[in-house]
């Protein structure tokens, strides 16, 4: 598998804190301008992309406040200049004429820095209260693939007709068109069989929830093997991660938010009741204890700042291209990450690439 230059990137704190909401450390604040700070301070730090979450609702607690999406990432589109801004995508919640017109524009404000994740949803109350329904796991993405094969044809300036299960569209183009490629980029998440071959057929990059190194191998396996048009597949993959000095020092800081996170147990009853127990991420979730969301400190980013740095260089290896990473307290120990590992993984990539000349 040819190796991709290795990218990072942060969870924008979209509904507060990753790892548990009573940590005296990491106040919740899931406001606009916490998310901008971190956006802000993340691009100064060199990282190079940003996952913006997306819910009308909070998934957790729906008293608890919720940013909301492709609001904030035309405005983070706007104030930003290199790093690039993924915001996430419910079909249901938008028709696809709307959403990709929404996707061009933020794509021409960023100069050709946005991207969509397409995400099948899990959290019912979101679309039940809305009066939308909540579809069978395989409906939903029977719906998603529809929607999205529109969204890329008219991102990338076609005058579509199309009419299908769930929509019936007739000469319709958008204006202006990308002006910095031939679409925004495509992402998508999930890891069930239509969620696969959803990806194989329409994504650009697959996110992978945070798990051991031979799982996410097998995954990227799987998918890479499957019939596709145009240019290979990327990677991605989420984690959470406690980077310290020693390996003993992190996994006190693991244990630490582990503790804390015994604080949500009600939280959590009210995520599990909420989720529609096919989503695969939940079963995946489910199989160790962990820290984080999407998999969290399952993929194994915990240790000394040479553990972690090897690590990622293992699932680099693997096809892994883009990191999508979260951080508790997440502006301090972003910085600290940027300090300490950055450093120690691209030397020695790029030790590599001389040596290998």
């Amino acid at each position: 598998m040819s190796m991709a230059p290795i990218r990072f990137g942060v969870w924008a704190p979209v509904h507060g804190p990753r790892a548990a909401h009573q940590d005296p450390e990491e106040p919740y604040n899931a406001s606009w301008e916490h998310n901008r700070d971190v956006v802000l301070q993340a691009e100064a730090l060199g990282f190079d992309s940003t996952l913006i979450a997306q819910h009308t609702i909070n998934p957790h607690q729906e008293d608890l406040d919720q940013l909301e999406t492709w609001s904030s990432a035309a405005a983070l589109a706007a104030l930003t200049s290199r790093i690039e801004i993924i915001a996430a995508i419910k079909p249901y919640l938008f028709h696809p004429v709307v959403l990709a017109k929404m996707a061009l524009q933020i794509e021409n404000i960023s100069r050709g820095r946005f991207a969509l994740n397409l995400v099948n949803a899990w959290n019912k109350p979101e679309l039940e209260k809305a009066g939308i329904g909540f579809a069978e796991h395989d409906d939903r993405y029977a719906y998603g693939k529809e929607w999205i094969s529109i969204v890329a044809r008219l991102t990338a300036g076609e005058r579509l007709t199309h009419k299908g299960e769930n929509f019936d569209i007739r000469d319709y183009a958008l204006r202006p068109t990308d002006l910095y490629r031939v679409r925004p980029a495509i992402y998508v998440g999930g890891e069930s069989e239509p969620a696969r071959d959803l990806v194989a057929d329409h994504g650009d990059v697959w996110f992978i929830n945070g798990q051991p190194l031979a799982d996410v191998a097998a995954l990227i396996a799987d998918v890479a093997s499957r019939p596709r048009a145009g240019v290979p597949l990327r990677f991605g993959l989420s984690a959470f991660v406690i980077a310290r000095d020693t390996d003993a020092e992190a996994e006190h800081a693991h244990q630490r938010l582990l503790d804390l996170a015994k604080l949500d147990a009600p939280i959590k009853a009210i995520q599990r009741a909420n989720t529609d127990p096919k989503v695969v991420m939940m079963q995946t979730m489910q199989k160790s204890p962990r820290v984080g969301s999407n998999g969290g400190t399952a993929a194994g980013l915990v240790g000394s700042y040479d553990t972690v740095a090897a690590r990622i260089r293992e699932f680099h290896a693997a096809g892994i291209e883009l990191f999508m990473l979260q951080f508790q307290p997440l502006q301090a120990e972003m910085q600290r990450f940027a300090e300490e590992v950055f450093p120690r993984v691209k030397g020695e990539l790029a030790t590599r690439t001389v040596s290998s000349r």
